[in-house]
């Protein structure tokens, strides 16, 4: 019986593809297989006509059927000839053919009413192509050692490292890494804990969720900062607490500002987002009598604190807590790299039993080999290499930004006092930072709208947000120009 012949045509190479060649070949035949496009025993195109086609060595070919066959996926026919194995190992269920249903479901009424989503921070995904992206968050990835990163990821895989986290942690986290930030990150804030007083989670969302579902329910009374990170006043509003957003100023909230009723407040203190600011050690203090006195917790989002190249970062606000009641929420987001998503939860050992709890019913653990490759990154000095990287070339970068703002008339309405990589600014009377954004975008250049920081703003908003730890050095002063040339078209229209 004759076999289906595969032609060299079903491949292609995308040779500005950052997979390798071997990869591409071996991707195109198991895709064909698990798609049912090349059929069991089908006969594959020959290395030598196949690597004619594609032009590339032949070497390349064998090496990818080579691999092929040691997963089963394809067999020597003959010392040149390879085709599709007779049984791959795949596991296709037929097909199953539904009656169409008598109708749709409507999933508005299904879904719970009080499902809130957060106003949308919208950055593109592919804003690497834009010349100009004035991006918070987001990373620049020549300042990272990508070498080191995966010498530590190797360094995970080995058997003794594999043995550990190929199986279930359970509730636990990575012994190394929970060590590391007891013994490192966390005495660089003015901070001691034990390793039962710390969670590692998926991000800092990850954990101000969690809290967030410890600490308050229907009826509670919370405190967010006005303007904020959109996803904290989204979560603390979905939680069916009362929400108060306080109005901050230049030394961030205000402690006398506070409602009388309070159950939790969530602060960004050491470096208000979005606008920078830092709270002087005299509120901090006035903010921790407040919480004894009307007796609520506080939940410290700390962020960025590693960027510090104008002045030392201060002490966290849990440095100064003898009482217990500071929640100190962490991230390596900012400092390694954003889709990271490795964060951590500091509180009292009750707390994070019953946070370690809640987190598994939600998603067990993190990821075993991502905590245990962050370890030995952390442990090996690879962290503090970059850090020191970072925050020579965001310093230079500060002062190039904060120039070309001057120059252009622009606002700076806050920047963190010890570096950071963001300018908040505001926008002259009448500006619409939205449409700003959007329209921006013609020029090559993205900034981010301050709308979504404001939960309960009504009408254009005028404040918007420019990082600049995305943005090339060179780039930033015809960044900023472009920036100042299309405000004054929006205005003047």
């Amino acid at each position: 019986m004759a076999h289906a012949t595969v032609s060299e045509t079903v491949f292609f190479l995308d040779r500005d593809s950052r997979i390798g060649l071997q990869a591409q070949i071996r991707e195109t035949i198991v895709s064909a297989v698990l798609a049912g496009r090349i059929q069991p025993a089908a006969q594959l195109p020959s290395t030598r006509k196949l690597a004619s086609y594609l032009n590339i060595s032949r070497i390349t070919v064998t090496l990818a059927y080579q691999e092929l066959a040691s997963q089963g996926y394809v067999e020597a026919a003959s010392r040149s000839a390879w085709r599709v194995a007779g049984n791959p190992p795949i596991s296709l269920p037929e097909p199953t053919v539904l009656e169409p249903g008598a109708g749709s479901i409507d999933w508005q009424a299904k879904l719970s009413p009080s499902f809130i989503v957060a106003k949308q921070m919208r950055k593109p995904l592919d804003w690497r192509r834009y010349p100009y992206p004035f991006l918070y968050g987001q990373m620049d990835t020549s300042l990272f050692d990508l070498a080191a990163w995966r010498d530590c990821a190797r360094r995970a895989l080995g058997r003794d490292d594999f043995e550990l986290m190929a199986g279930d942690f359970a509730a636990a986290d990575d012994v190394q890494l929970v060590s590391y930030i007891c013994s490192r990150t966390l005495p660089s804030r003015g901070i001691r804990a034990n390793p039962d007083e710390i969670l590692v989670t998926v991000g800092a969302q990850n954990a101000l969720w969690i809290v967030t579902q410890l600490l308050l329910r229907r009826g509670a009374h919370a405190v967010c900062e006005n303007p904020c990170h959109p996803d904290m006043s989204a979560s603390l509003r979905l939680s069916g607490a009362e929400v108060t957003a306080v109005d901050v100023d230049k030394d961030g909230l205000p402690p006398e500002a506070l409602p009388a009723k309070v159950d939790a407040v969530f602060v960004t203190p050491s470096h208000h987002s979005p606008t920078g600011a830092t709270m002087p050690v005299d509120r901090r203090a006035a903010l921790l009598s407040a919480a004894a006195s009307k007796d609520f917790i506080i939940v410290e989002d700390d962020y960025e604190f590693e960027m510090s190249f104008l002045a030392p970062p201060s002490p966290a606000l849990k440095a100064f807590d003898r009482d217990g009641r500071v929640l100190y929420i962490g991230s390596f987001s900012k400092s390694l790299f954003p889709g990271l998503r490795l964060g951590y939860l500091v509180a009292p050992a009750p707390v994070i039993r019953e946070a370690r709890a809640l987190r598994a019913l939600m998603l067990r653990h993190p990821p075993g080999h991502l905590q245990r490759t962050a370890a030995y990154f952390l442990a090996l000095g690879h962290h503090d290499a970059v850090i020191h990287r970072m925050r020579g070339e965001y310093h230079r970068r500060h002062i190039v930004m904060a120039d070309a703002l001057q120059r252009e008339g622009f606002t700076i309405a806050g920047s963190s006092a010890f570096g950071g990589t963001s300018f908040w600014i505001e926008g002259p009377e009448g500006l619409d930072a939205d449409l700003l954004m959007n329209e921006l975008r013609q020029d090559g250049v993205l900034i981010e709208s301050g709308s979504p920081f404001f939960p309960d703003g009504d009408g254009p908003c005028r404040f918007f947000r420019m990082g600049y730890s995305s943005i090339p050095r060179a780039r930033i002063v015809e960044g900023v120009v472009r920036t100042a040339a299309r405000v004054s078209r929006l205005l003047a229209s």
